[in-house]
């Protein structure tokens, strides 16, 4: 039996070490396939997250330039972006050090959602400042949403700043176009509160009686005076105050539409017949305008002569 049990111990034992060996050098190639796997799936890793760091730091560099061109345009400090103006507080996004307005970034998504499913087409802003919808625009650059297209802005003879000053630039640096309400600054420029207030007229009104203290004020006074000269140049065109009033905030290239408010048929047909004298609207013609208001506002490009 010990001389079986040595035999059969001599006959395995010059197989066994080779065998062993074997399995040695396959054991040793196969991890360093798996680490020259693991090696690449590292590098490629790697470069996905340098490729992903260098897209956000475009959009950061994207985002910045934006911010800081607009700002030196109107002459402004960061300190009147829409975290000062507002109050809202500024997020970070994760790791990319991206830092956006709370208030832009949520608004922005909301109104890219409502468009997704179906529920609008376009999205504006109404009364915005400038800064806020650059603020928003750059936003929906960064994460792919939808930016608003106009702005709903108060625009007429004696309210011009905005529209002709601020949303210009806008207008003409990423297509924002302009939606203009109270063509006839709350019925003022049709000329019905020359001789007075009008007992059917809405400055009559006890819920306006701040428009009946501004008609009435000395700055009231004045614009009527104006009016006068205006109507003036209304007939020389052959049209009424009211139709040269519209036509005037149609002839601005930045304005998209004119919002109307009237309170009967007659008031809307005469409102829209604006339209037949927008091609009389010369450039001597708006000049004209221009004198008798002595209103016109100036960027910074603009030089006074």
């Amino acid at each position: 039996m010990i001389a079986a049990r040595s035999s059969s111990v001599g006959r395995g034992g010059p197989e066994e070490p080779s065998r062993h060996r074997r399995q040695s050098v396959a054991s040793l190639a196969g991890h360093r396939g798996h680490r020259n796997s693991q090696e690449s799936n590292r590098d490629s890793h790697a470069q996905h997250q340098q490729g992903a760091l260098l897209r956000v730091r475009k959009a950061f560099l994207i985002r910045e330039m934006e911010t800081n061109w607009y700002l030196k345009l109107c002459g402004r400090a960061r300190e009147d972006s829409v975290a000062y103006e507002t109050g809202m507080p500024y997020r970070n996004l994760g790791k990319s050090g991206l830092r956006v307005s709370c208030l832009g970034l949520e608004i922005v998504r909301a109104m890219t959602y409502v468009i997704n499913q179906g529920m609008s087409m376009y999205w504006g802003t109404s009364r915005w400042t400038a800064m806020e919808i650059m603020e928003a625009y750059s936003v929906a650059r960064q994460f792919n949403l939808i930016p608003p297209v106009c702005e709903q802005a108060e625009y007429h003879l004696f309210q011009r700043e905005k529209v002709e000053v601020q949303l210009p630039e806008l207008y003409h640096k990423i297509g924002v176009g302009a939606m203009t309400w109270s063509p006839l600054a709350c019925g003022i420029i049709t000329g019905k509160y020359e001789n007075g207030i009008p007992e059917s007229s809405r400055a009559a009104m006890k819920s306006y009686q701040w428009l009946k203290d501004k008609i009435v004020s000395e700055d009231g006074r004045k614009q009527q005076a104006k009016l006068k000269e205006l109507g003036h140049i209304a007939e020389k065109l052959g049209c009424t105050l009211p139709q040269l009033a519209v036509a005037w905030c149609l002839r601005n290239e930045g304005v998209s539409s004119v919002l109307l408010g009237t309170s009967n048929a007659e008031q809307l047909t005469e409102n829209l017949g604006a339209i037949q004298v927008l091609p009389k609207m010369t450039s001597h013609v708006v000049s004209d305008i221009d004198h008798i208001l002595g209103n016109r506002p100036y960027s910074k490009k603009d030089y006074r002569s």
